[in-house]
């Protein structure tokens, strides 16, 4: 996928090619969970959990900021070029060293039709999410059209479920209440950190008058601080039966600064870089403790499934929040349907959106209190011992 994007000779063969990427690099979350499942006990597991969030949010922070300045000084082709010799070194290391993990061969049968359905339902729902308010008003035919699809797909998905003999998602996972209640909680808690990382930007360059290369920086506090917090929970789960308590400390304040920053959206900047670290760190405490608690809750063959279904509605909800959060700035514009111009109106008019910006982290606020409903209401089932 990475070479034929170097490679592609025009816009839609690499936005095709970067599909065939992206089947790829969305099987690697998942597996990688699945195979520190399958080496790791699950008390042992929060700390890895904690490493592979450290290595995600080292690249999420740096990359972007490479691959800008590659894009900028060099070729955008070479930024695919990179994944190569990466890509090779990592397949490389993973036939060396996962070689001796035991195999545990079952017949499957993979359920084709249950995929495609799936897929083109999300496909047509995250296209309402982005171009509803955006490219079309959210009450048009376009828009419209789409919901009704994605609406009937969902149910032709829903049905397959119950009547294909090996289901894409089986129901034993889905009627889980541990892995309903985690995927919940990790969910909410993702879209409401992916929404302020979408649109802290141009709240910053609004709002305190940053250029874009500034707001961009000002960003980094709310990936870095997010492994403490993952680290920690990863610690509790090694050392205390009951894991719990720390995410539900960590969401509350998060919670309670949304709110803060709800109440004060012209605090200076350095207040609100130091609420943003806050809300990072109480999101992080969350993803380690619902991923060790969903495959803990589920059997050895199951925990892909159940990983890769929690990564996947963790995705679709983070859509659903920034949709929500553009939905809440665009109508205090009046850029329904047009975005580009009303924001590119609002530069040039200096329109103030710290009264948009207040329903934003009422937004932000309202996710992370519903990741702590939910993260409440998950069973805490005891973890298996140490490896």
């Amino acid at each position: 996928g990475s070479v034929a994007c170097a490679l592609a000779p025009n816009l839609l063969s690499l936005i095709l090619f970067r599909g065939l990427q992206g089947l790829g690099g969305g099987g690697i979350v998942p597996l990688v969970q699945a195979t520190v499942a399958d080496a790791v006990a699950p008390r042992e597991r929060g700390r890895y959990q904690a490493y592979i969030g450290t290595v995600w949010i080292a690249a999420g922070t740096a990359g972007p900021v490479a691959g800008g300045y590659i894009a900028d000084h060099m070729h955008w082709s070479l930024v695919f070029w990179l994944n190569v010799p990466l890509g090779l070194a990592a397949a490389f290391m993973i036939y060396r060293n996962l070689a001796r993990l035991p195999r545990h061969d079952r017949k499957h049968r993979l359920d084709l039709v249950g995929a495609l359905l799936m897929m083109a339902a999300a496909v047509s729902l995250l296209l309402v999410l982005t171009w509803g308010g955006v490219r079309f008003p959210w009450i048009s035919p376009p828009i419209i059209g789409l919901f009704t699809v994605s609406g009937l797909l969902w149910l032709g998905f829903t049905y397959r479920l119950t009547h294909a003999d090996e289901p894409f998602l089986p129901l034993s996972v889905l009627s889980n209440p541990v892995v309903r209640s985690g995927t919940l909680a990790a969910s909410c808690a993702m879209g409401s950190q992916i929404g302020l990382t979408i649109f802290m930007p141009l709240y910053y360059e609004n709002v305190h008058g940053l250029s874009a290369s500034n707001a961009g920086w000002a960003l980094i506090p709310i990936a870095v601080m997010t492994t403490p917090g993952s680290i920690l929970s990863g610690q509790v789960m090694v050392r205390f039966n009951h894991y719990k308590w720390l995410p539900m400390i960590g969401l509350s304040l998060a919670t309670l600064t949304h709110l803060f920053l709800a109440s004060w959206p012209r605090a200076p900047l350095w207040v609100v870089v130091a609420a943003l670290c806050v809300i990072a760190t109480g999101i992080g405490t969350v993803f380690s403790v619902v991923t060790v608690s969903i495959q803990n809750a589920v059997s050895r063959f199951q925990v892909g499934v159940a990983t890769g279904t929690l990564n996947f509605f963790r995705a679709l909800l983070s859509a659903l929040v920034v949709a929500i959060m553009g939905a809440l700035v665009l109508g205090f514009v009046g850029g329904e349907g047009r975005a580009v111009d009303a924001l590119a109106a609002v530069g040039a008019g200096g329109m103030d959106l710290s009264g948009a910006f207040r329903w934003v982290f009422v937004c932000g606020g309202i996710f992370t209190l519903l990741a702590l409903i939910a993260l409440v209401s998950m069973e805490e089932r005891p973890l298996r011992g140490r490896s």
